[in-house]
């Protein structure tokens, strides 16, 4: 069966701050649609991999002319459900090399937020996939959400899908009563392939490395604990990282596969970024899409690095280019020549 997958999440509206202005002094906003999990799916299907999204949205203009993004990208949109009043919304503001990117949300009942258990027909949804993705910020949203990804999770096992899950520890998202290390455990232990990062670790495992090794070694070590302790089915496991190194951060990763650690061969200084939001979707679309098409790890890892280096060139969330920009990265580094 060729892979396709399902992924489950909140499409938003992103509300940018002009040019490089601080919320305190912006005329205006730039709108960008947006979501991880949509993110994501924008990438699989620019590479050739069907992906449908599965959200909850208002049925308002604002709400369809989302969807109509995603479908202009080749997403899967036929199974979005429609409902409720309200399309999640963020805010944000540029970051630089002093102060770092500033995000206020206005999710608090939003359509998706309000989801319930039963509303959702994943028995039908995923009936033709072999891969299912969700991350960490949808149960973050509401304690319904938690219970609907619990839903798709037990019927994704039940078809014997391939899990995959970001961590995407959001700390302002999680306010309805609950510490994430009370939701996310049991949710994630049924995952196959992993996105992590240490920070999310901490908080969702009690987690710690310490922080005087090399970041190789932090990897390591998290990896195997994580495979070991608290995510025994997790056969692949990556993160991604920004090292600094001679003033400079370099942007790299790190994939556990099979026991083994495979490091990327990319290891880029990043010049003036243009955009570090979608930066790790980018990364796992790209880890997803080596994985689902027989990718070695090395190369998986490769791949996916360099998708999130493209992304931070790109405004906006949505990573807008293509396979063979990919894998020119991968073969070159960053290229600044005109391609003509």
């Amino acid at each position: 069966m060729n892979p396709a997958l399902a992924t489950f999440g909140e499409l938003l509206l992103r509300l940018h701050s002009g040019g490089d202005s601080r919320f305190l002094q912006t005329s205006g906003y730039i709108p960008y649609y947006a979501g991880a999990e949509a993110n994501l799916c924008v990438l699989l299907a620019r590479l050739g991999i069907p992906a449908q999204y599965v959200t909850r949205v208002p049925d308002n203009d604002l709400a369809l002319a989302g969807i109509a993004q995603l479908r202009g990208h080749g997403v899967g949109v036929e199974k979005v459900l429609y409902g409720g009043r309200k399309l999640g919304l963020y805010f944000s503001e540029t970051g630089n090399h002093i102060r770092p990117v500033q995000v206020i949300y206005d999710r608090a009942g939003s359509a998706f937020s309000e989801l319930q258990p039963g509303m959702v027909d994943w028995e039908s949804f995923l009936k033709d996939q072999t891969h299912f993705h969700w991350t960490g910020i949808s149960p973050a949203l509401s304690a319904t959400v938690a219970d609907v990804c619990a839903e798709a999770i037990d019927i994704a096992r039940s078809r014997d899908l391939v899990i995959s899950a970001d961590l995407n520890y959001r700390s302002r998202l999680w306010q309805y009563g609950k510490h994430p290390k009370e939701v996310m455990p049991a949710l994630l232990k049924h995952c196959h392939i992993a996105i992590a990062d240490l920070d999310a670790c901490n908080v969702y495992f009690g987690m710690t490395t310490d922080p005087s090794l090399p970041w190789t070694r932090r990897f390591e070590i998290a990896a195997q604990e994580l495979q070991a302790r608290f995510m025994p089915e997790t056969h692949t496991l990556a993160m991604s990282f920004r090292v600094p190194e001679n003033d400079r951060l370099h942007y790299t990763a790190a994939l556990m596969s099979g026991g083994k650690a495979y490091f990327s061969r990319l290891k880029i200084a990043l010049p003036q970024v243009k955009e570090s939001i979608g930066t790790g979707d980018a990364f796992a679309g790209g880890l997803l899409y080596g994985t689902m098409t027989g990718l070695s790890p090395q190369e998986t890892i490769d791949f996916a690095t360099a998708c999130g280096v493209l992304k931070q060139s790109v405004p906006g969330d949505w990573p807008l280019f293509s396979k063979s920009e990919i894998e020119a990265m991968v073969a070159q580094g960053i290229n600044t020549r005109i391609s003509r």
